[in-house]
Parts: C-alpha cells; sequence; structure tokens
C-alpha cells in the first residue's frame, strides 16, 4: 500500500485547474449523472476516436451507444475533464475486472484504464498527462502495483504516447469482434504528491453514479 502524507490529506481539498494554450478553467471530477450526459459523453468518444475509425480500427467508442457507454462508466469510477461545464475528456478507472478476457486485467493486483478519450480540439494541451498522472494517483492510493490499459496496435501515435508516460507493453491480444491485435500496456503505480489534497474531493458516492443506470 502506497501511504499518503497524512497533513496533506487533511488539508482543504483543492480546485483542480489546469488552464494552457486557450480560454477556459478545466476541472477534474468524478462524471456526476445529476448534471453530466451520457449522450455528451458518448458523442465526445465518438469525436476523440474518429481518427481509429478512420484507420479501420473498429473500437468500441468509435461508434458505441450512450446505453454501453453508460454501462462501461457505471462498471468503474468514472472521471471526466471539464470546460466551461462542457465535457472535453474522459476516462473510467477499474479495480480488477475478473470477467475481462485481458489475463493482466484479472489480476489482483492491477487496476486499468478504459474509455480514454479527449476531444480532438483539446489534445495536445495536456489533458490525457492531466487524466493519466490522476489514473496514477488513484491506483497507488488503492495499493494497486500497477495501472494498466490496452490501444490497438496499429495506432503508433498512442503506443508513442503512454510509452512517453511510463507504460511498457507486456503483451498482445485480440478482443472479440475487434479486426486488429491489442498492444496491453502497464506500469508501476505511483502516488503523486501534488494530487494527495484532491482525491476526496473528486470522489463521488458511487450510488450517485448508479441511479443513472
Amino acid at each position: 500500500m502506497v501511504k499518503v502524507n497524512k497533513r496533506a490529506a487533511t488539508q482543504q481539498p483543492k480546485r483542480i485547474d489546469y488552464v494552457r494554450r486557450g480560454p477556459g478553467r478545466i476541472e477534474l471530477r468524478r462524471f456526476d449523472p445529476a448534471r453530466d450526459s451520457f449522450d455528451a459523453l458518448t458523442t465526445m468518444l465518438h469525436r476523440a476516436f474518429a481518427r481509429l475509425g478512420e484507420m479501420g480500427l473498429n473500437c468500441t467508442c468509435v461508434d458505441q451507444s450512450a446505453a454501453v457507454t453508460r454501462s462501461r462508466a457505471t462498471r468503474g469510477d468514472c472521471y471526466v475533464a471539464v470546460c466551461d461545464g462542457r465535457i472535453v475528456g474522459t476516462m473510467t478507472l477499474y479495480a480488477p475486472d475478473r470477467d475481462s478476457p485481458c489475463e493482466l486485467y484479472r489480476h489482483g493486483e492491477i487496476a486499468s484504464m478504459r474509455q480514454f478519450g479527449v476531444e480532438p480540439a483539446w489534445q495536445a494541451r495536456g489533458i490525457g498527462t492531466l487524466l493519466l498522472a490522476f489514473a496514477d494517483h488513484w491506483a497507488a492510493t488503492r495499493g494497486y502495483a500497477e495501472l494498466a490499459l490496452d490501444t490497438p496496435q496499429p495506432a503508433a501515435h498512442l503506443i508513442a504516447f503512454y510509452r512517453g508516460h511510463g507504460f511498457r507493453i507486456v503483451d498482445f491480444m485480440r478482443f472479440d469482434g475487434k479486426r486488429y491485435d491489442s498492444a496491453i500496456l502497464s506500469k508501476p503505480a505511483v502516488a503523486a504528491r501534488t494530487l494527495a489534497t484532491w482525491s476526496q474531493r473528486l470522489e463521488l458516492p458511487r450510488r450517485q453514479i448508479a441511479r443513472a443506470a
């Protein structure tokens, strides 16, 4: 278990802000069905994955329905990056998934990240890096040894992005229904000291998400 600085954790939670190259301020928080829309989340994911669709990669997020988005989001902890009330990035974090066809995702010491995407107009502004940093922190503070994810093997730009953030390729597999092999990547989970005071503010009771299902 990674220990979090207790003094920092008891301080007044700080707002998570990110400002760079453009108007507005980014807030990272749990998806809240009382004010967020699964339809809006789905259409943002469609735009984020459009490039992969154009490459002929039938990723789930390319054309999934809002019902599928909701199902995947409510099976884990869904977070969103929001600017001026609009979702510009998202990810869903999972505890060990005993039903996953991926052996690594079933491992008791492995957390995983799925349904990760950033609005195309907001890419290359650090939002993906912010999401990955929080995912790393989320996994470490819950005692997981590694954070894992998968991405299409033909998407060299995505593999390079994840490698640049400390992930390494540990396996390849083809998920049911896909026309491509996926690279399975993983990295040791590390708690970021600067994120320690934000974790409590980010947590939204699971029952509030469940009600939207």
